[in-house]
């Protein structure tokens, strides 16, 4: 569809962009990434043929754009800048249908049943109908965005250019704005190359991305390859973290802010943050912690600061445990979304704390539980006084939950039906949780760390279950 073969250029014959190549397929969603300066807006206006190439070659569809007409090139690209001025009071539709302008030919232009279908189509599609009628100056700017969309769509070109398109649009106009382009792409084929100053929506919605650094190309690849962590602190000289998105396979990027904006005085969890109370017991912490949750409310990873304990007596019926478990955390005041809960027949009384370091860090572990008939439970938390990575969080929670499974058989731990726990249960009512303070640890030290971690939960698991 587009190829760009050594393209230099920019203005007054200064090459903002140098000796650049690459192509785009029929039917791709194609972002331009790269910080301020890096020459994003002059190739998107080099592309559009506003900007002449001072060397190299653009072609579309095999041919070069300098050999259009602009209302033959009008034909086959649209482009939506970042904001377009409405200097006349004109209609929605009236807008709009300035789009079907390129495919007029003549002095006496006159409006066809084919320039109305799509008109129609444009603005069913880009849910603009229901104010056809109203003057565009009288539009919110996500509004007027849709507008001038429809107006490129009405041009039914073969390539939309798109200039940060999202820029000055909240949440939901840009989901929107950005779902529809999405959908033509998938079901008519339509080409979109598009600037983005967003990396994560670049990320979510595009095939590929090509990373520009001083007009120069630094990548051209998947969103997984172009965003990886070295690359975009390299280009954009600013510390970030990359993390996959929770719902869909595509990374996202975060900003980190300096040390000194985050500081705080360091927390070393210990048995002075647990409280036993009558019909609860709960770790509270001064400030959030990196968790790793299974078996509760608050499971997965996230960042929280309550880790509850809830006693339900044995046969206790619950038919509706979320609901249940909200109501409980709300007639506490415990915030939900920072907390991790659990609901079993342990006695708060019954809970055993082991606190343990060595030379690196150091780890507490609470741990209580439940005997007699089928109640028997045994809940596990692990706080680590140090910073980890999230692997190896889960790492040292598989390790907890395989010394834990190992003291129920050596206790002969069995349900009624006689049988040892099953392996099903192991992470059941099971948490780990960091400080994240201090330096990542070392290899050495995440050694030691799990020979801690191993020891404690030995000592704090057996110690509940034979309390109980």
């Amino acid at each position: 569809m587009l190829n760009l073969q050594h393209v230099s250029g920019g203005y007054d014959d200064q090459p903002i962009i140098q000796d650049l190549s690459f192509s785009v397929t029929r039917g791709e969603f194609f972002g331009i990434l790269g910080p301020n300066g890096s020459g994003k807006t002059t190739l998107l206006k080099m592309i559009s043929g506003l900007i002449p190439t001072v060397s190299g070659s653009i072609q579309l569809a095999n041919v070069s754009i300098a050999s259009f007409s602009r209302k033959a090139l009008a034909r086959r690209m649209a482009v939506l800048p970042q904001f377009t001025a409405q200097v006349f009071s004109y209609t929605v539709r009236e807008t709009v249908a300035l789009g079907r302008y390129a495919h007029h030919q003549g002095m006496f232009q006159t409006w066809t049943a084919e320039d109305e279908q799509v008109l129609q189509t444009v603005m069913e599609q880009t849910t603009t109908k229901a104010f056809e009628h109203e003057d565009v100056q009288a539009l919110s700017g996500g509004e007027q965005q849709r507008v001038f969309l429809a107006q490129a769509l009405a041009q039914q070109p073969d390539l939309l250019l798109l200039d940060e398109p999202t820029n000055h649009l909240d949440l939901a106009y840009q989901k929107e704005l950005l779902d529809l382009l999405k959908k033509d792409v998938n079901e008519d084929g339509l080409t979109v190359v598009s600037i983005f100053h967003d990396l994560n929506l670049a990320s979510l919605y595009c095939d590929r991305l090509l990373l520009l650094h001083e007009g120069q190309k630094q990548a051209l690849d998947t969103p997984d390859s172009v965003l990886a962590e070295d690359l975009i602190q390299d280009v954009y000289q600013t510390d970030v973290t990359k993390h996959p998105h929770p719902a869909i396979a595509k990374p996202q990027i975060h900003l980190l802010p300096d040390a000194a904006d985050t500081a705080t005085d360091t927390v070393i969890i210990d048995s002075s943050f647990l409280h036993i109370q009558s019909d609860h017991l709960v770790l509270a912490a001064p400030a959030p912690l990196r968790t790793l949750a299974l078996g509760a409310w608050g499971s997965g990873i996230g960042w929280k600061q309550y880790f509850v304990n809830c006693h339900m007596s044995a046969g206790h019926a619950c038919p509706d445990t979320e609901r249940d478990m909200q109501e409980y955390l709300d007639e506490y005041q415990f915030d939900s979304s920072r907390t991790v809960s659990m609901a079993t027949s342990v006695q708060p009384g019954q809970a055993v704390s082991v606190f343990r370091k060595n030379e690196y860090i150091s780890v507490f572990t609470v741990a209580a539980a439940s005997g007699g008939g089928e109640q028997k439970s045994v809940i596990l938390w692990l706080f680590i006084n140090g910073h980890l990575a999230d692997e190896t969080l889960i790492q040292m929670l598989a390790a907890a939950a395989e010394v834990k499974t190992y003291v129920l058989q050596e206790l002969a731990v069995r349900a009624e039906n006689g049988n040892f726990p099953s392996s099903a249960n192991t992470f059941d009512r099971l948490a780990a949780a960091a400080v994240q303070q201090g330096e990542t640890l070392s290899k050495n030290a995440l050694v030691a760390l799990e020979d801690l971690i191993r020891t404690s939960v030995y000592t704090a698991t057996t110690q509940a279950i034979q309390r109980s």
